[in-house]
């Protein structure tokens, strides 16, 4: 089958979680056979990035307004353009912003699988006319898309509920299964220096929750034992950034930004645990990362946190400064830079398993 594949920024080594489920499925899915190609905005791409294919998949880079009031659906209608030149047996969208144009794809023709990663108008990010595009984008794709993928049983339980869409596809986000890395010496140059940590990974916004983790720790009184470090950064800065920054480095805290292979490697080896204090997520990679990595977690009890191979005392209330503060001294009672180590059933989260199950949604639209 030939595929088209829009709504993310790109791949790889580009930052989100939509990117990285991309990073993951579509290689998989090129090494199966069939014909993969992602259109990415170019705003998105680096001078190292410049390139033609990866791992099999093909890249066509396409304009978009490096604004995040306009990027997406901008890019989604010249995506839509460019795939239609493509002639593709599917067109894959991803995300509820760019499926606003979903009714767009099908007009000119095409067969659409839409993937809902979430409410992303839960963010606090957006003003009033995004959330109203957001909603009306997951309104489209549910109508319109030929089939939609849920990442979730909580997405999936909107969508019947809002829109009476009751044939949707259940098929998780992935992890790879890694081997630990014996390795500290990245963790000695940002200025860890064998001391133990707490890590936490994100974009910095909002709804991340980072701010009321950096209180908390500061709160806890566990700075004196256990250093904070936090990987990520924004898309576009801004005021909340820049001030999640600067209390950041006012409370000691490690800031490595955007990182991946070999120093990500090293900070979910070697943490005494993870946490996330996210207000909203679809289902979140990096917590499902840091489950492979066996680390202890302390997360938000927000319905897309309920990963079923987690307990009951891994969760604090969302927005609970204290409770988190509370949770993390639970957690680490155990004593100083104990690294407690635990088992998941990640057999949910397989993805070799997710690609053949994407395959059969694209192979029963394309047969019907």
């Amino acid at each position: 089958m030939k595929i088209v594949v829009i709504g993310t920024r790109g791949i790889p080594n580009i930052l989100g979680g939509v990117e990285t489920h991309c990073e993951e499925l579509y290689p998989r899915l090129a090494a199966m056979g069939h014909d993969v190609t992602i259109i990415r905005r170019k705003p998105y791409i680096a001078d190292n990035n410049h390139i033609p294919e990866y791992r099999g998949v093909k890249l066509i880079d396409v304009y978009a307004p490096h604004r995040k009031s306009f990027e997406a659906i901008i890019h989604t209608f010249l995506a839509i353009i460019k795939a239609k030149r493509l002639k593709p047996d599917i067109v894959h969208i991803h995300a509820i912003g760019p499926a606003i144009l979903t009714p767009m794809a099908r007009l000119l023709g095409m067969k659409v699988v839409m993937t809902n990663h979430g409410p992303d108008y839960d963010r606090q990010k957006w003003g009033r006319l995004a959330k109203w595009v957001l909603r009306t984008g997951e309104r489209m794709g549910a109508r319109y898309a030929n089939k939609v993928i849920v990442i979730s049983k909580v997405i999936a339980d909107i969508l019947s509920t809002k829109y009476g869409r009751n044939d949707t596809a259940l098929i998780f986000n992935g992890v790879n299964i890694p081997t630990p890395s014996p390795r500290r010496d990245y963790l000695d140059s940002i200025g860890v220096n064998g001391r133990p940590y707490i890590f936490a990974m994100g974009r910095f916004v909002k709804e991340k929750g980072f701010h009321d983790l950096i209180e908390a720790y500061t709160r806890s009184g566990l700075g004196e034992r256990y250093a904070l470090v936090l990987a990520g950064d924004s898309d576009h800065p801004d005021a909340y950034s820049r001030e999640l920054k600067e209390m950041a480095r006012s409370a000691g805290v490690i800031l490595t930004g955007f990182i991946k292979g070999e120093p990500l490697r090293q900070c979910l080896s070697h943490a005494a645990i993870f946490a996330m204090p996210s207000y909203h997520e679809g289902l979140p990679i990096a917590l499902l990362e840091a489950m492979s990595y066996r680390l202890d977690v302390a997360v938000s009890d927000i319905p897309a946190n309920s990963i079923d191979a987690l307990r009951d005392d891994d969760f604090f209330e969302v927005g609970n400064v204290q409770a988190l503060a509370a949770k993390l001294r639970q957690k680490l009672s155990t004593g100083e830079g104990t690294m407690r180590r635990r088992d998941y059933d990640l057999t949910p989260y397989d993805w070799d398993i997710i690609a053949r199950q994407t395959a059969d949604v694209y192979s029963s639209i394309v047969t019907r």
